[in-house]
């Protein structure tokens, strides 16, 4: 009995990886306060999109079958997030110059396996309490954990597992504590009846809301001359003199947390920061996008068969992501060596990642790091028995 697909899921998928793939390769500093406007637009919310999308597919595939078993489900999920973080640890390896977000993905599914039978209600009052206090939380601990090292785990991480484990929870470039918020958001979602209009259309409104509501506290919460002189004694990733300067290195993003010092970094808005307010403002734009992909599959009716060969590439992200990871390695390479730099071009990983999904959408192929971890993990879930009648 195989899962139909959601079109507007795979939809949404694909705008998350041409998302990253956007802000790893956009250029320039035409947009404003200097920094790419491209860059501006995806960095930190396709990240974002691509866990809420971890969270609604966990939801999708381990909801109660009478051919599966709860306890089949969570070692499936488990196995599932073995095979990507290995996936993850691998592409960390080539020197991509690219904070590669698998390893800690990987971490993030085993985040789920306790909670993949509660109710979207549940879920969701979960991710809005975690969205609250980790943030509060990480800036409370992180003073007392060594300083982030801004390293891409790969197999050579596995020596020192301890700074691993830190990495990967609380001081990395995406730690599980304060991640863990998109995840069960995504799991809210994906318990809803995502085929009904009326779930679609409140998704696009309290996501446009969410996130209009980040960057509107962001705002006032950092208009004081206070709070702005907090913050740039605070920040410890670089020389800032004014706060235009500080403004511009926020533009461009904190890298997976925040600086500690002052509880006013809480309420700043910068991609990737774990803040509350970055918190609020991408799961807003996750919610928004995932529900403007719903609805516009609806609207073409008959023609999104169209749709599923144009976005081919939200079924196959696992592997298109991989690909993309090696091809930079290949590109800051030949760049270093003189060479022709095409493999860092912008316009041939958005071309090559729509045709090769389109590829596989009509051949009706599934991505061969998906199928890997399919097989494997459903080998695992499959093996574990079903309960059947007690013998007498």
């Amino acid at each position: 009995m195989p899962m139909t697909r959601i079109v507007g899921i795979d939809l949404a998928r694909c705008l998350a990886l041409l998302g990253m793939i956007t802000a790893h390769l956009a250029q320039g500093d035409d947009g404003p306060g200097g920094v790419n406007t491209w860059f501006q637009i995806t960095a930190g919310r396709s990240a974002a999109l691509f866990a809420v999308l971890a969270g609604v597919s966990i939801a999708l595939t381990t909801r109660p079958r009478p051919d599966r078993t709860t306890t089949g489900n969570r070692l499936a999920l488990a196995t599932r997030a073995l095979l990507i973080a290995l996936i993850g640890l691998f592409l960390g390896a080539p020197d991509s110059g690219l904070a590669v977000i698998l390893t800690f993905y990987g971490a993030l599914f085993l985040v789920a396996i306790p909670v993949i039978t509660w109710s979207a209600r549940s879920l969701a009052i979960l991710a809005l309490c975690w969205g609250v206090l980790s943030p509060i939380a990480s800036l409370a601990v992180r003073p007392h954990l060594p300083a982030p090292e801004f390293v891409v785990p790969d197999p050579t991480s596995l020596a020192d597992p301890l700074l691993l484990l830190t990495e990967l929870t609380v001081t990395g470039y995406y730690p599980v504590l304060t991640w863990a918020t998109y995840l069960f958001a995504g799991m809210a979602i994906g318990r809803l009846d995502l085929r009904s209009a009326a779930v679609r259309h409140r998704l696009f409104v309290i996501g446009a809301w969410l996130g209009l509501l980040g960057l509107a506290v962001a705002r006032l919460m950092t208009r004081s001359e206070t709070v702005r002189d907090h913050l740039m004694i605070t920040f410890d990733r670089g020389q800032v003199d004014t706060w235009a300067d500080l403004e511009h290195l926020l533009r461009i993003g904190l890298y997976g947390t925040t600086p500690t010092g002052s509880w006013s970094w809480l309420w700043v808005w910068s991609p990737h920061s774990g803040s509350i307010v970055d918190l609020t403002h991408t799961i807003g734009t996750s919610m928004l996008i995932i529900g403007a992909s719903l609805m516009a599959v609806e609207a073409l009716g008959s023609r999104r068969r169209w749709v599923q060969v144009a976005a081919g590439a939200g079924t196959m992200t696992l592997t298109l992501f991989a690909v993309h990871v090696l091809l930079v390695a290949a590109g800051r390479s030949d760049a270093a060596s003189g060479h022709a730099d095409w493999a860092l071009d912008l316009r041939w990983h958005i071309v090559g990642a729509l045709v090769v999904g389109a590829a596989f959408a009509l051949t009706r192929m599934r991505g061969p790091l998906e199928l890997l971890v399919s097989e494997v993990s459903g080998a695992v879930r499959d093996g574990y028995p079903r309960e059947g009648p007690h013998r007498q």
